[in-house]
């Protein structure tokens, strides 16, 4: 049997390359290594034994950029309503957001994944991006996140809780931060570089199903009062072209910033108008299936044929205001020819979205 051996040098420097791509950097809990977004509250204390970070806002480190690699962190326990997690892959105002929400420990919804645009976070549209966990009630609670192109795998205290098989801001780096609602307490915040993220050309294309409507057209985004817009107002509006996502949901945020955004229920509504032509040869009458957040008014032809609240906590104290193209169904009585159909869709925040499908 022949044995070829590898020169010692070879073996080394490949180990130092290996070692030099995964080198945990640990970032100091210290005033100039972070920025705080406005409005955001950050402090630094030593506590339990460690340097800590305590913050209420969104918190970016400084001169660090983050495509593939592991996010790690410890939040200490908060039986208070609270949010904790990492913000990653920022480029403006569009990145990615998992986080724990403590006060949810044993509920299916007690870690998140939202992509988030224009400044606005996008939780309502995805329920299956959420998990059921059970945070520790004392002492440390640690999240970590392995991110690998275009996906996460999630940990809580070493136990893998969440996968998300398709990240969506549609960045592949950007800045890495922290983010607290309502404060919470940090300490060992920890980043490991892997490389740059990639994603396989060519892309993967996954058609809706039947029926879905896959491409709608926006008008811009404009404050609502309720009671003072008419079709009129939009009928000829200008319109740019907006395409959803393989299930049919439309991420309206990704293509229109919000007059006011970024400050979740004290943002002030707005809304925008999705329009979509459907043609037949007959007069026929089809079933349109669909969802929306927060609110909508469907018109067919002009005249109003739907009005619908499904805002947060709009129906009791515990309504999230998911969607699920099952929720709604009315029928369309079409003419021969073009017909045109209008929904204006209004929010304020957690989603701006809009799923329909026509049978």
């Amino acid at each position: 049997m022949m044995l070829f051996r590898i020169p010692l040098v070879i073996c080394i420097l490949w180990a130092t390359e290996v070692l030099q791509a995964q080198t945990i950097q640990n970032i100091p809990l210290q005033e100039s290594y972070w920025t705080v977004e406005e409005g955001g509250q950050m402090d630094f204390e030593f506590f339990d034994g460690r340097p800590t970070m305590v913050l209420n806002g969104k918190a970016f480190a400084n001169n660090i950029e983050f495509s593939n690699g592991i996010l790690e962190m410890e939040v200490y326990a908060n039986s208070k309503r609270s949010f904790a997690g990492f913000l990653f892959r920022k480029q403006d105002k569009n990145f990615e957001e998992i986080y724990m929400r403590m006060h949810k420990s044993h509920q299916v919804d007690a870690v998140q994944y939202t992509p988030t645009y224009h400044g606005e976070s996008n939780w309502q549209l995805y329920p299956e991006h959420q998990a059921q966990v059970t945070f520790v009630h004392q002492g440390w609670n640690q999240l970590r996140i392995e991110v690998e192109n275009l996906t996460a795998t999630v940990f809580i205290n070493s136990e893998e809780v969440l996968k998300v098989d398709y990240l969506k801001s549609g960045n592949l780096k950007g800045k890495m931060g922290v983010w607290a609602l309502f404060g919470n307490r940090f300490s060992n915040i920890s980043i490991t570089k892997t490389g740059d993220a990639r994603v396989k050309e060519p892309y993967p294309i996954i058609s809706p199903a039947d029926g879905i409507i896959s491409e709608w057209q926006l008008t811009e985004a404009l404050p609502y009062v309720e009671g003072q817009i008419a079709f009129s107002d939009f009928e000829k509006a200008e319109t740019i072209a907006a395409f959803t996502e393989p299930s049919g949901m439309l991420p309206i945020s990704r293509y229109l910033a919000k007059p006011s955004a970024g400050n979740f229920e004290a943002n002030q509504e707005a809304f925008t108008v999705a329009s979509t032509t459907i043609e037949v040869e007959s007069d026929e009458t089809m079933l349109f299936s669909f969802d929306y957040s927060d609110k909508i008014v469907v018109y067919l032809n002009g005249e109003p044929v739907f009005y619908g609240n499904n805002a947060f906590r709009s129906k009791n104290n515990q309504f999230q205001g998911h969607l699920g193209l099952s929720a709604n169904k009315i029928p369309l009585h079409l003419k021969k020819g073009t017909n045109t159909l209008h929904c204006v869709v209004i929010d304020k925040a957690n989603g701006w979205g809009l799923i329909g499908k026509l049978e």
